[in-house]
């Protein structure tokens, strides 16, 4: 088997990993630095759905909207949240003031790739007249300031970055990462065909290649701590409806607790005049959705998730199965995605094709099929999502209406998290993990913060070595 060396080998390139080659080449130039992905870079990325070449996923043996550079957030609409209240869990491994101080320079790399410059904020006075409307109603409106770039200005900003790294790191594309090893006072990353070997390990799976990474952490002998899996639908209406808010405040988290049970809900994920798509992990389909920054792009529809949290107990520990069992059978009723009328839940009938098409809410989604999601999502966190429906429809009347459209299942998976370090580090030393596969980040901001904070404990053990030796 062939083998090669470097310094650093860095698993996934999505945004943590994509981060992490950018610092350690910027910190340390002529570092020798090796990428792997099982997807393709970012000019050969083409999901057939999306290039309107078929209606729906035909399982494409790697997901192209998943994998390759970018990682999952290449074909979001791009969102980026300044806040430590959502979007990860940072906070767990250093103060609040030093992920702030990482997210404000992520966006500084951003912009000087094209990113803009225009924030929307929850400060500004009509932000918080909404929040004290929500309020009246026992809805929360979480605090943050948000940039939208926009699902094709997002594709042009990773483009930039991507051209500007190729030659600084050695990017192997579509060369999944089979087994991870020690390997004398390093790691390997073994391929089909070769062995990498390196000093420093940085993993950032995403979300396609968390299950598979803790498994090769449990061989490895690394103890991993349960993770929530979020479950419930993207609701889809009349832009209008939400204007009033999203015009203030682009992302707007709303967090409701259901007085039936006591669960947590909220609203994930808000795309204005944007589209329902679908989301391929390891062969199951879920639903998402992204809009674009192009006036002459948009719906005429707004999009937002409505998640209801569920964590577990021992002695169960695989909640990646459970949502993705939860996903699958909305697979089995309609072969991918299911959608029904909110009036057709409430009053327990099945919305079929007749139905829809009465509706004066027009899916985005054309290929998702019409059925009942009662079928496939469990009863309590239907009742929650109902209920936090209601809710929303006191401070954005029509949200409640019988044409509101519900798409399911989403399930925001979580990945079981490792011991780490204040710097990412793992147990072993010189192993460090990054971004939403190893359960610490979800969404670009702190994705790309973690990546920064794991190249720079990289690159400060590596000029403390260099000085040793001089």
């Amino acid at each position: 088997m062939k083998k090669t060396y470097c310094d650093v080998g860095i698993i996934g390139c999505g945004e943590a990993g994509i981060f992490a080659a950018y610092e350690l080449s910027r910190l340390n130039p002529g570092l020798k630095i090796v990428v792997c992905d099982q997807g393709a870079d970012i000019y050969s990325r083409h999901c057939p759905i999306v290039a309107g070449k078929v209606r729906e996923c035909i399982h494409c043996k790697t997901c192209d909207t998943m994998c390759g550079f970018g990682g999952a957030g290449a074909f979001s609409d791009g969102k980026f949240n300044f806040t430590t209240q959502f979007g990860g869990w940072l906070t767990d491994f250093m103060d609040e003031a030093k992920v702030m101080e990482l997210i404000e320079y992520v966006d500084s790399v951003n912009m000087r790739f094209g990113a803009t410059d225009q924030r929307f904020t929850t400060s500004s006075p009509e932000a918080q007249a909404l929040e004290r409307e929500a309020l009246r109603h026992d809805l929360h409106l979480l605090q943050a300031s948000c940039k939208h770039l926009g699902t094709e200005n997002n594709l042009i900003v990773l483009t930039h970055i991507y051209e500007y790294l190729k030659d600084k790191a050695e990017f192997r594309f579509c060369t999944p990462v089979e087994h991870i090893e020690r390997s004398g006072d390093g790691y390997a990353m073994c391929l089909a065909d070769e062995r990498i070997e390196c000093r420093y390990l940085a993993a950032g799976p995403g979300r396609s290649g968390a299950e598979w990474f803790s498994k090769e952490c449990r061989a490895m002998g690394l103890k991993l701590i349960n993770n929530q899996v979020d479950l419930g639908v993207r609701v889809e209406l009349p832009a209008k409806v939400f204007s009033h808010i999203t015009d203030v405040v682009y992302e707007s988290k709303l967090v409701y607790r259901t007085k039936q049970y006591g669960d947590s809900v909220r609203t994930f994920c808000m795309n204005p005049y944007g589209y329902v798509v679908t989301e391929n992990v390891e062969g199951i389909n879920t639903v998402n959705g992204h809009s674009y920054s192009d006036p002459s792009l948009r719906s005429e529809n707004t999009n937002f998730a409505l998640l209801v949290s569920n964590r577990f107990t021992e002695p169960f520990d695989e909640p990646y199965r459970y949502g993705k069992h939860i996903a699958s059978l909305s697979n089995m009723l309609a072969g991918g995605v299911l959608v029904q009328r909110f009036g057709d839940l409430v009053k327990g009938s099945r919305t079929n094709a007749h139905r829809l098409k009465q509706s004066f809410v027009k899916p985005t989604l054309t290929a998702a099929v019409p059925g009942d999601l009662s079928l496939a999502l469990p009863k309590r966190q239907l009742d929650d999502i109902i209920e936090m429906i209601y809710a929303l429809d006191k401070i954005a009347p029509g949200t409640a209406n019988y044409d509101t459209l519900l798409y399911g299942a989403e399930v925001k998976f979580y990945s079981s998290r490792l011991e780490l370090s204040g710097e990412l580090e793992t147990k072993l030393p010189g192993f460090f993990a990054m971004g939403d596969g190893a359960g610490i980040t979800r969404g670009l901001a702190q994705a790309g913060a973690s990546g920064i904070r794991v190249a720079r404990a990289i690159a400060e053990r590596l000029q403390v070595a260099e000085g040793a030796s001089e």
